[in-house]
């Protein structure tokens, strides 16, 4: 049930992509937002949108790889905007380049930020949540989480990282019996401005592999985990539910497929320039403000049938059940 009092929310990668629309979705509905991540534009016209919603809201630019900015950024959020009811965890860092070809500095970014990032910020957010006994903690995952794909070693590797150390983490709260929560979404490919920024090796532009959902979709699925935290998991896009059943079911058919499509299926016809500027290891939105859609809206989806549906299981599935008796009912009466 969707909470009747507006919350403390923070949210990380809050001035671009997936955490950008994450914001406004919810300064949209009442919620007191904090935003965090690295640039600044970016960040101030997160910040904007979120007070024209008419929304209580704080920006603090703060690198999720330090651990003591996180904390420091966790009590300026308490002390301005009052108990931290949800922290969203969307940031995110990655190389698209054969494993081979990745620097160890490189490899190592992408872990600390895509990784030990949310570990930072959910040890932040814990800290603050147990003692009150209240409180969920939204990891924003990824179909990689549990099938890693070639080009996206560092990602694929920071993801499933982050799978295992969040379900061990949840057992612990159970085990407490505190009111606490985390949950994980997994998400597909979305349009987001990560495309035009990720370090890259590749010869062509990168791209999410098809089919690609836009970042308000994926914003909803989030918003709906924060406020049903009971569930450990949530998987946004029916490519994202037939990756995992495949992998699930003939992981080594889908390494094969993966090693013939994954390649093309990462980039465009366009040649990369070698002089693309990256924002591994300094923001690109520092001085102007990207927003949370990146170039490919042309093909994006703006709705997710799969994900509404699963939000919507309980009663779908009553009304399932009572056509199929309605229908068992008619086929008896005809029988007679």
């Amino acid at each position: 049930m969707a909470p009747t009092e507006p919350r403390t929310v923070v949210v990380t990668g809050a001035s671009a992509g997936v955490g950008r629309a994450v914001a406004r979705a919810f300064a949209a509905r009442g919620d007191r937002a904090a935003l965090l991540a690295r640039g600044r534009a970016g960040l101030d016209a997160a910040l904007e949108e979120a007070r024209d919603m008419g929304a209580r809201a704080m920006a603090v630019t703060v690198d999720l790889a330090d651990p003591d900015a996180v904390e420091r950024a966790a009590e300026s959020v308490e002390r301005e905007l009052g108990p931290i009811d949800v922290w969203v965890n969307a940031a995110l860092a990655s190389v698209f380049a054969p494993f081979t070809e990745i620097t160890l500095a490189d490899f190592r970014r992408v872990t600390e930020v895509s990784y030990l990032g949310y570990v930072y910020a959910t040890r932040a957010a814990l800290r603050r949540m147990l003692p009150r006994d209240r409180g969920c903690v939204v990891q924003v995952g990824s179909a990689i989480a549990y099938r890693g794909i070639p080009l996206q070693s560092a990602y694929s590797g920071a993801k499933h990282a982050l799978q295992g150390w969040n379900e061990a983490v949840r057992c612990e709260l159970l085990h407490q019996g505190t009111a606490v929560r985390t949950t994980m979404v997994q998400l597909p490919a979305v349009n987001t401005t990560q495309f035009d920024w990720v370090r890259s090796g590749l010869p062509r532009q990168g791209r999410p592999v098809a089919p690609v959902y836009q970042p308000e979709p994926i914003a909803r699925a989030i918003v709906h985990a924060a406020d049903h935290p009971g569930r450990r998991e949530y998987r946004v896009g029916g490519s994202t539910v037939a990756t995992l059943l495949a992998n699930a079911l003939v992981p080594g058919l889908l390494d094969r497929y993966l090693a013939r499509t994954g390649y093309d299926a990462q980039q465009t016809d366009a040649p990369r320039p070698p002089d693309q500027p990256d924002n591994l290891w300094a923001p690109l939105d520092e001085h102007r403000d990207h927003g949370s859609h990146g170039r490919f809206d042309d093909e994006a989806h703006t709705r997710c049938l799969q994900a509404w549906a699963d939000r919507h299981r309980v009663p779908l599935a009553a009304a399932t059940a009572a056509l199929l008796l309605a229908a068992g009912a008619l086929g008896r009466r005809r029988c007679r």
